[in-house]
């Protein structure tokens, strides 16, 4: 997945200037950042963690209101040459979790790998992949999307998930599945206080940093886990909305539109021979 990579150091190489260049483009865009519901879709009722399938209270005029289409994307990388990279866009029917498209493209990136700034080395790659959806299956293009990466938490508050969504004007959420310091919180003191409130699997903290900004939310998302993941709000779509999608996707710790993105890119980089 995206976020486990470890880019090398001739990755990390960049010019003060491409910095400083990245860093007008990101506080400009920071500016279009929606970080609260703007789609026309609700979310579908539930009952003990499951979807009402063909619920007798949803009379057959308003089906069409409820989300059905979750979109998940994710870049698997070449081992024997980090800048090769399979990125991979599916789409998961909400009521069954199964997967009704997929799209993906085996690419070269050129950009850099710089820590802050990943947005600009995989974003382009995602909005190809969303585009070629949009010109081919228009019917399934998803309502929300789910990015591996994060959102609002971020070092600058701006990660993969507020790039994309930007860019794509798109409800997107960021899910991370590590934690790293942003405004004071860390992956250990989350974990130490979930684990303080026993091993219900509904288990949800709110990330405030120090700043006393929402950055997020940690959540254990299956029965027993001691590892949460991590959501933050990427665009056009509120926390407490976010949490809901996500937890309405998680068959496993990881969405399943995010997990069948990781699957399903790295099974193209082995058919391609690149793994």
């Amino acid at each position: 997945m995206s976020t486990e990579k470890e880019p090398s150091a001739s990755e990390n190489q960049s010019s003060p200037q491409l910095l400083s260049q990245w860093i007008e483009i990101q506080d400009s865009m920071k500016k279009q950042l929606i970080t609260d519901d703007r789609f026309s879709w609700k979310l579908p009722p539930v009952c003990k963690g499951q979807i009402y399938e063909g619920a007798q209270d949803i009379r057959d005029s308003d089906r069409g209101k409820f989300l059905k289409y979750i979109g998940g994307a994710d870049l698997s990388f070449s081992k024997t040459d980090p800048s090769i990279a399979c990125a991979t866009l599916v789409v998961l029917d909400v009521s069954t979790l199964e997967v009704v498209h997929e799209v993906s493209n085996t690419v070269e990136l050129r950009v850099p790998y710089v820590p802050g700034f990943l947005a600009f080395r995989e974003a382009p790659v995602l909005l190809e992949l969303l585009e070629k959806l949009k010109n081919t299956a228009l019917q399934l293009y998803p309502q929300v999307l789910m990015v591996d990466g994060n959102g609002l938490l971020h070092p600058r508050g701006f990660g993969l998930a507020c790039h994309l969504g930007v860019l794509a004007d798109l409800p997107t959420i960021g899910i991370g599945k590590n934690l790293h310091h942003v405004d004071g919180l860390t992956q250990h003191g989350v974990r130490q206080l979930l684990e303080a409130n026993g091993n219900s699997c509904s288990d949800v903290f709110t990330l405030i940093g120090d700043s006393g900004s929402t950055l997020g939310a940690a959540l254990r998302s299956t029965v027993g886990s001691r590892k949460p993941i991590f959501i933050s709000v990427g665009h056009r779509i509120s926390l407490a909305s976010a949490i809901e999608t996500v937890k309405l996707s998680c068959r496993y710790r990881v969405p399943e539109p995010i997990r069948q993105a990781d699957i399903r890119s790295r099974d193209c980089l082995r058919k391609h021979g690149l793994s």
